[in-house]
């Protein structure tokens, strides 16, 4: 299907879907309390930004986003590369990852309250905590997956120690698959930023549970397309960053 004719089916479809929007409400088939119409979400956006309400709120969840990523894929990659490259490590720890990793993030926001407070550290925590299981699989994938005969050539080469083995081989040969992982991480967490906000910490979470609570849900519907935009902003760069660094696969 040629390129024009794809985009010009993907506008159609969507224009269809905000018809179809606009229409439930304004017959009378939605409570429009329940579900706005599309029509009036750009007065809701800029009552907020004329509030400064968007904006430092939007702050705040980047913020409570970037750090919670940056620490739970920064931990899930040590933590993936360590259980990938020694079976002693991986065995020591196989019944600690059994146990842990069915828990949901939201089991986490009692002992993130009592720990941190309801202060930006406690969203951090959740973040990280939904980010890091999903980076922490893929990386220790990527590296079992590598191919035997590549270590046995570098070790022939004298790249005997762990650390060159990581560095020459191991890690360049998991990177792509570690970047699978990077990216799914990225839409986990804007995921748990709501998760991490609803009990109070300032953010998009908090204003979008402050908005429902009030049956502000044009207010909801504006923090709910802010996040999908950002998210798609992030994507966006990270496909870029993984092109780049993938450059020598071409």
């Amino acid at each position: 299907m040629p390129a024009f004719r794809a985009t010009a089916l993907s506008a159609l479809g969507l224009a269809a879907f905000l018809v179809f929007w606009e229409a439930m409400p304004r017959l009378g088939l939605i409570n429009p309390a329940f579900l706005p119409p599309p029509s009036t979400i750009p007065t809701a956006f800029l009552r907020e930004i004329q509030l400064g309400v968007w904006g430092e709120a939007v702050w705040s969840s980047l913020s409570h986003y970037v750090v919670g990523l940056t620490v739970g894929a920064g931990a899930g990659i040590a933590l993936g590369l360590l259980s990938g490259m020694f079976s002693g490590f991986e065995a020591v720890t196989a019944w600690i990852v059994r146990l842990l990793r069915p828990i949901p993030g939201l089991a986490w926001v009692p002992f993130a309250i009592i720990w941190f407070g309801v202060q930006p550290s406690a969203a951090v925590f959740i973040i990280a905590i939904g980010v890091f299981w999903i980076v922490f699989f893929a990386t220790q994938g990527a590296v079992r997956g590598v191919d035997r005969d590549l270590v046995e050539v570098a070790q022939a080469f004298g790249f005997r120690s762990p650390w060159s083995r990581l560095v020459k081989i191991l890690l360049p040969a998991a990177t792509p698959g570690i970047l699978v992982g990077l990216r799914t991480a990225l839409g986990q967490a804007w995921m748990a930023v709501v998760a991490a906000e609803i009990f109070g910490v300032p953010g998009v979470g908090a204003r979008m549970m402050q908005a429902s609570s009030l049956l502000s849900t044009d207010i909801v519907v504006v923090y709910m397309l802010t996040m999908a935009g950002l998210y798609g902003l992030f994507d966006t760069g990270f496909v870029a960053l993984q092109g780049w660094l993938l450059r020598w696969r071409a």
